[in-house]
């Protein structure tokens, strides 16, 4: 089992977090970034955008649409917007012609990615259970349908 990249008191307070009703004395603030961030992470392209741009440093608007499959153009302008304005990528505009745009993530962005990087851990490790899981279900679901 791979260790994981985090500390107890890292686990307490997503444990705490993950509780029904938060801790009475928690910042809402804090309380309302986290249901933002979550809502965020589980927007697919966020964190593929944070994934490519971790892999591949800076990178152009055009350059970063052809690392992000089946992402559209608008779409892709809505994410990064959306990741500029909660401070994840930076946006570099240069004066040339034809204009270009870089973007790069932020250490904020870097930090979000990295915090995730449980879930990825936690694939590697629980994939055959999961596998075997569907495995047993889709067929008890077969079973029950021919009958």
């Amino acid at each position: 089992m791979a260790e994981l990249p985090f500390d107890a008191d890292t686990i307490r307070k997503a444990r705490r977090v993950a509780q029904t009703e938060p801790p009475a004395d928690s910042d809402p603030r804090v309380e309302a970034l986290v249901n933002e961030l979550i809502g965020r992470v589980a927007d697919k392209w966020t964190m593929i955008v944070i994934e490519v741009l971790v892999e591949h440093g800076e990178l152009r608007f055009t350059q970063l649409s052809r690392h992000v499959k089946g992402i559209s153009q608008k779409m892709l302008t809505q994410t990064l917007r959306q990741m500029e304005r909660d401070g994840m990528v930076t946006r570099t505009v240069h004066a040339i012609v034809p204009p270009r745009v870089d973007y790069r993530l932020t250490d904020l962005g870097q930090s979000l990615g990295a915090a995730f990087c449980g879930v990825w851990i936690w694939a590697e490790d629980n994939l055959e259970r999961v596998d075997a899981a569907r495995r047993s279900f889709d067929a008890a679901s077969s079973a029950a349908r021919q009958r």
